[in-house]
């Protein structure tokens, strides 16, 4: 399995403030890998720098052959790597649809076919297609981010918790699509402070404490892990 994103030392922050040490990540084409951690450790900041939200101080983002470290965001999506932030963001007052014509910008090419599949993956998007984004509720929002970042046809989907804020029930119903795309073999990497749903999707995930890997593993090992139950699954060590 070659890898499709391979990150390696990469430090960045905000300004003068670090917040990233030597990061190294990889992702192979076809898995899914999870990033946990404390709030504040980092993990959204990792995802912007890959995406080119911000600027490293120095590493290297190599993305299928090319390092992009230091692109802006735009020519890092060119390459196939779509982001969907925290919160999804949506454009409120755009229509469902429109919104998804605008996460296909980058290539009209298939239109038709891609948002098929985008309305059958998640059908609520399709009977809502003409509403405002403004009238969905937050679990349909969060559909709608991730369809958008489909829409874009990636080669690797980056999502930064996107269980966020939203009902048990409705954070099943995410995973449970997310599961559908990981077994149509699309790469994904993942941000979630839901730690149990995270790694159990995961093929491999990665600890990020205070801007540093501590730990890395298969989802079942670091799901097994004592630190890992103890600090993120409210396990207590015995």
């Amino acid at each position: 399995m070659k890898n499709l994103l391979d990150v390696s030392d990469l430090s960045a922050g905000y300004g003068k403030v670090p917040v990233l040490h030597e990061i190294g990540v990889e992702v192979g084409e076809g898995e899914v890998v999870a990033v946990i951690g404390p709030n504040g450790a980092g993990k959204t900041t990792l995802l912007k720098t890959i995406s080119g939200l911000i600027d490293p101080y120095s590493g290297e983002v190599i993305f299928e052959g090319q390092d992009v470290a230091g692109w802006d965001a735009h020519s890092v999506a060119q390459v196939g790597l779509a982001h969907v932030p925290e919160g999804g963001r949506p454009f409120l007052n755009m229509t469902v649809e429109d919104n998804l014509l605008m996460g296909a910008y980058l290539d009209r090419s298939d239109l038709d076919q891609v948002l098929g599949e985008i309305y059958e993956l998640f059908p609520v998007l399709k009977e809502r297609r003409s509403q405002l984004a403004k009238t969905l509720s937050g679990g349909e929002k969060q559909m709608l981010a991730i369809g958008r970042g489909l829409a874009s046809k990636p080669r690797l989907l980056m999502l930064d918790e996107p269980s966020l804020g939203l009902a048990p029930i409705l954070v099943d119903e995410i995973f449970e699509k997310l599961e559908r795309l990981r077994d149509l073999g699309l790469t994904v990497l993942l941000v979630e402070q839901n730690i149990t749903y995270a790694l159990e999707m995961a093929d491999r995930g990665y600890v990020l404490e205070n801007g540093r890997l501590v730990m890395e593993g298969t989802g079942s090992e670091l799901a097994d892990d004592e630190h890992v139950m103890a600090h993120y699954l409210g396990f207590a060590q015995a």
